[in-house]
């Protein structure tokens, strides 16, 4: 992967097509599995996909207690291709073999074939299933191949964005292919420098993406596939009309794949209106991973924050995320703890780009046993190892707290989530 430092907007139709032709692919154990149990009720009626007033109150014994009682018998993935087996150039093997890739995730073994003959794809997978390497890995194929390839890659925050360009230099070191981040909570001037270059892969959010668009900075005309990475998430954030505003002027001939873990109606009409005769692979099994033990610990009358500092300075809590709901709440939760002798640090979107890369660099190293978050570290973040997450704060839809306790448990690893409750 190449790095260096030192291109007006392009419109055209809306892609036609549609899902009239889209294939459902379902088979084997990559097929999709009803979940185990409901998804639970809001105190004041609210429906899914709306968030809750401040009235509501998220049941969690509705749902907890079954998945810590579930004794669903657990499937053991056989995947029908091993990564040496696929399509793609011998460089990219190389690569795999040296990491220890070996056999694909229920998505990667599914995606990657599809992505590769060309087609759309929509990719249904649980959190830290593997997405981000389904469509790198053939999509890097396709730009060995011919080295004019532009591509787009849309993620919902700048962390996400700059983990897809770090996992793509992996795969893509030594091998000539250029990438630049876009993306808002930096400056700006550096990526428009990068920008006079031609780069093959454009990793962005929507929102920067678009700005750089409009001030001719970044030309799409180019772009033959785009990728829609967390689709899902990207809609709760409010970005649907800038997604279609980028769908609609990059090139019709193109592919387009989007991944995401669940499919709310904007993403379908997005699909119906954008992605033409789409795969549609879904290898999710329930919304909550057999691997994540799930509990609730009571409060009842204590102090939250001397729980809270009871568990951390447990030595069994070696990596834990602490999701709290609000700005002001992560930082003055940080501070207490860190006075009393624990080594925290937080994670919020007031925070700037090198603070929040900060932290995460710290958690990761270990330096620190707790990252204290909002629901900014819920999607994207790949962290190996997290031993806990600790709702501190009940989240606000049921669907947050899938995400929320999807931080640990990731891949064949284990993990422990407890939401705290009155």
């Amino acid at each position: 992967m190449e790095s260096r430092s030192g291109g007006g907007r392009h419109s055209s139709r809306l892609r036609s097509g549609g899902t009239t032709g889209a294939r459902k692919y379902n088979r084997g154990s990559g097929s999709s599995k009803k979940s185990s149990f409901r998804r639970p009720r809001f105190g004041g009626g609210g429906g899914r996909g709306k968030r809750k007033s401040k009235k509501e109150v998220l049941d969690i014994s509705s749902f907890i207690n079954k998945a810590v009682a579930s004794t669903e018998t657990v499937e053991h993935f056989v995947p029908d291709n091993a990564f040496g087996d696929f399509a793609v150039d011998t460089r990219i093997k190389k690569v795999l073999a040296d990491r220890g890739y070996e056999s694909p995730t229920p998505i990667q073994d599914k995606a990657i074939p599809h992505v590769l003959k060309g087609e759309d794809v929509v990719g249904l997978a649980n959190t830290g299933t593997g997405k981000t390497a389904a469509f790198l890995i053939p999509i890097l194929n396709k730009v060995l191949k011919d080295k004019k390839q532009q591509v787009i890659v849309l993620a919902p925050t700048r962390e996400l964005a700059i983990q897809i360009e770090d996992e793509l230099k992996i795969f893509a070191k030594g091998q000539g292919v250029y990438s630049v981040v876009c993306v808002g909570g930096m400056a700006i001037g550096g990526q428009i420098k990068k920008l006079k270059y031609f780069n093959n892969f454009i990793i962005g959010t929507p929102g920067r993406t678009i700005d750089l668009m409009k001030r001719g900075h970044l030309d799409v005309s180019k772009v033959k596939t785009v990728v829609l990475d967390e689709a899902d998430r990207m809609l709760d954030m409010g970005f649907i009309n800038d997604i279609r505003f980028i769908l609609e002027t990059v090139p019709t001939d193109r592919q387009s794949l989007c991944f995401s873990a669940t499919m709310a109606p904007e993403i379908k009409r997005l699909v119906q209106d954008f992605l033409i005769e789409p795969v549609t692979i879904s290898v999710k099994t329930q919304d909550t991973p057999h691997s994540i033990d799930q509990d609730v610990v009571k409060i009842q009358g204590r102090d939250k924050v001397d729980v809270l500092s009871d568990y951390l300075s447990q030595k069994d809590f070696n990596k834990v995320i602490v999701f709290g709901r609000t700005k002001h709440g992560v930082n003055k939760l940080s501070t207490a703890l860190n006075k009393r002798g624990l080594r925290t640090e937080s994670i919020h979107g007031n925070k700037s780009h090198g603070q929040r890369q900060s932290a995460l660099k710290k958690f990761k190293g270990g330096h620190v046993t707790a990252l204290i978050a909002t629901d900014v570290a819920a999607r994207g973040l790949d962290i190996t190892d997290v031993s806990h997450v600790i709702n501190f704060d009940l989240p606000e839809t049921y669907d947050d707290y899938v995400h929320r306790i999807g931080r640990t448990g990731r891949g064949v690893n284990k993990g422990k989530a407890l939401t705290f409750v009155k």
